[in-house]
């Protein structure tokens, strides 16, 4: 699989470039002349989300979340230093170029530098933003930009800081669920719509973790818009025994659908599903229509565990997903991707109720709070808010209150991911409850005990790692079908000469004694036969 193809600038981007080299921008303080003492305590936050609604990050989504987190650390007066404020800029990224555009206006024709970028999340506008970050040593924080190739921080990269955990973690998680298991290979299975490509990004953080682990991968990237059941289906019959999977909740459903209907739902293989951002959008287990294929999708959903970001709940996360949730349904935005209720209800759990926000919601309001603690640092230690990289670096190695709970971020601005492995533990109701999470900070899976799986009675473990049904063929071990095939023809061929043989032998046999008697016969001829009169006669034969 090819790794973070954006890495080359576009030709958009080279204009952006030729704008920049004109501002004469430059990374210290003289770049504000003029600036009055108390513009100092001004934090410009430049905010770059898209304004199309179809994301799940759209401006309209994302701005109440921020502003909470602004207007609680104003009203709390401790976290947020003596005398400072919050301006906020908002622009639209159009997950492209227009993110790099917004920010070279707001800087050249605007003449106002921001302390704080915030966003983009989409990859292709994040990569751009970030190199000038870099450059103009500007701390940028993101709730995306997820995938794999951001991870690396030295270089164009380096104030990039990820508060969502990025694809790698998650691999991580799936890497310690296989050890779990002790499988070694996997099919991996992914939509990819040659735009954004969340799916693409997603299974490539799962295929560069397993890569390093030395791992053996399969790979099938489809587009959804389609025909691809087939297509799906086919690869999995001719690939591995374990699956993993990311494509809309939709397409995850007419797989198992289809897979389901030529018995591959038996216990033969096993199937993961990966949950994008905590939304209904991407591959939620939820098997449940309301159509006529309900209680085949239920039957089939019993092989299917889906990975998705674990749940932490404090009493305020209520209070802020509902005041959130509010302030975007007056903007007309009323829909189960912003505020959706928890499908994946654990029946001991007293808060299955609760309303939930995806991810990128959750994570911006993070990022202001991370900033305003990074930057508490920097100016106790005798800097200023215009020192972007060590305010970065104050962000590394550090744990602190989340909206929803516990944020730790690593040595190299990367929030670690926790995970949840959510199951079918009732296939009559059909009920889906976790059975298991993965906490990234600790590198630690904790599987509940007592969790029958679907394929545990089926498939096993050869010694050479390889997993494979035991009541059907398998191509990888012992002698495969082409192996087999071999010995009987070879077996056939060699019966076929040794007849041959018998005839011939069978044949000299008579032509020798008939000669015998006539060499008898006539006197003055040789009576014995000579070796080389059979290799003449096996010649002329």
């Amino acid at each position: 699989m090819p790794r973070f193809v954006f890495l080359s600038l576009s030709s958009g981007s080279l204009l952006a470039w030729l704008l920049l080299a004109s501002s004469g921008g430059g990374g210290d303080s003289s770049r504000h002349p003029g600036a009055e003492a108390e513009d100092e305590k001004v934090l410009r936050v430049l905010v770059l989300l898209p304004k199309d609604d179809s994301y799940l990050f759209s401006l309209a989504r994302v701005r109440p979340a921020i502003e909470y987190a602004v207007r609680s650390l104003e009203e709390n007066g401790t976290l947020l230093p003596a005398g400072y404020k919050f301006r906020l800029f908002y622009n639209d990224s159009d997950c492209g170029n227009s993110a790099l555009f917004r920010l070279v206006d707001l800087v050249a024709v605007r003449q106002q530098w921001p302390d704080l970028l915030l966003g983009p999340v989409c990859e292709f506008a994040a990569a751009m933003v970030a190199r000038l970050a870099s450059h103009w040593n500007l701390p940028m924080i993101s709730a995306g930009a997820l995938a794999a190739g951001f991870s690396t921080k030295t270089g164009e990269y380096s104030h990039l800081v990820r508060v969502s955990p990025g694809y790698a973690k998650m691999g991580e998680m799936f890497l310690a669920l296989f050890r779990h298991h002790k499988w070694t290979r996997v099919l991996l299975v992914y939509h990819d719509d040659k735009e954004q490509r969340n799916c693409y990004f997603a299974v490539e953080g799962v295929h560069v973790v397993f890569r390093e682990a030395a791992l053996h991968m399969d790979e099938l990237g489809f587009d959804e818009s389609g025909k691809y059941e087939e297509d799906v289906v086919r690869a999995i019959q001719g690939g591995e025994k374990v699956v993993i999977m990311c494509a809309s909740s939709d397409t995850i459903r007419n797989i198992m659908l289809a897979a389901h209907r030529q018995g591959l739902t038996s216990g033969d293989y096993a199937f993961f599903n990966i949950e994008l951002f905590n939304s209904s959008s991407y591959g939620n287990g939820s098997w449940k229509r309301g159509d006529k294929y309900d209680l085949e999708a239920k039957q089939a959903y019993s092989s299917l565990q889906t990975v998705t970001l674990l749940r932490t709940v404090k009493p305020e996360f209520e209070k802020f997903a509902m005041e959130v949730k509010s302030s975007v349904q007056k903007q007309g935005i009323n829909d189960e991707n912003y505020a959706l209720v928890i499908t994946h209800t654990l029946a001991s759990s007293s808060n299955s109720a609760l309303s939930q926000v995806n991810m990128f919601v959750e994570g911006f309001h993070d990022a202001i709070i991370l900033y305003v603690l990074a930057l508490r640092e920097v100016l106790k230690n005798g800097f200023t808010k215009k020192d972007g990289e060590k305010i970065v670096h104050q962000t590394w190695n550090r744990t602190y209150e989340g909206i929803a709970g516990l944020v730790s971020i690593d040595g190299s601005g990367e929030r670690f991911g926790d995970f949840s492995l959510i199951a079918m533990t009732d296939p009559e109701t059909g009920t889906q409850q976790v059975i298991g999470n993965y906490y990234g900070k600790q590198g630690q899976l904790e599987m509940l005990p007592n969790v029958n799986y679907p394929w545990e009675t089926k498939m096993r473990i050869d010694g050479r790692g390889l997993e494979h049904p035991s009541n059907t063929p398998c191509k990888s071990c012992g002698l495969g079908e082409s192996a087999v095939t071999g010995i009987v023809v070879g077996a056939l061929l060699g019966a076929g000469l040794l007849m041959a043989f018998y005839f011939f032998r069978k044949k000299y046999k008579i032509t020798i004694e008939r000669r015998n008697q006539l060499e008898e016969y006539n006197i003055g001829k040789h009576w014995q036969l000579r070796e080389d009169s059979i290799r003449s006669h096996f010649s002329a034969a």
